[in-house]
């Protein structure tokens, strides 16, 4: 009965412990953004709604160390012409060592640019910044589905020659995403 009991657990606790992405030496993730709400405001008080984000975010992490990303994304603004804001970050990160699931926490710098046909006339390109959390779920061995949140804080420049100020596109970005580890 003792070796049925060993057994089991030596089991368990071994599809526990392999699913785990911290006994990976090399682990790439890929992701895309599924949703991004702006929370700030135009520099006259009015509501900056979105219209859909596209892109992708790559990430690349050693079992030890700190892991290094790149995201690009563009989101639509609803507006009377085609306004799109382009975000590009490099990220820092770090995957905690849980066995079960896979918790990685991250903060992230870059630009934003408005981009339509008198957008860089009238705007300045602005900086970005970000902190994130992603949870993973390991499906397989070498595979994990995860479901990550971004809270990014930018601002715009108008242009003097614009009526001068600034946009607040700081906002929200989730997104999911899968990573292999080898």
């Amino acid at each position: 009965m003792k070796r049925k009991i060993i057994l089991t657990l030596f089991a368990v606790s071994s599809l526990i412990f392999t699913s785990s992405q911290a006994f990976a030496l090399l682990s790439v993730s890929a992701g895309v953004p599924i949703s991004h709400t702006i929370t700030g405001k135009g520099n006259d008080g009015s509501k900056i709604e979105t219209d859909g984000v596209s892109g992708v975010f790559m990430h690349v992490s050693l079992p030890i160390l700190v892991g290094l990303g790149i995201e690009s994304y563009k989101t639509k603004i609803k507006s009377t012409s085609t306004v799109e804001l382009e975000t590009s970050m490099y990220d820092i990160f770090y995957m905690l060592p849980i066995p079960v699931i896979n918790l990685t926490v991250g903060l992230g710098a870059g630009s934003t640019e408005l981009k339509c046909s008198i957008c860089s006339d009238a705007y300045d390109k602005g900086k970005a910044t970000q902190w994130y959390a992603s949870v993973g779920v390991p499906f397989l061995p070498f595979f994990d589905m995860h479901l990550s949140y971004r809270s990014v804080s930018s601002k715009i420049k108008i242009k003097a020659a614009y009526g001068g100020g600034e946009d607040d596109f700081s906002g929200n970005v989730t997104g999911v995403g899968i990573m292999f580890s080898f």
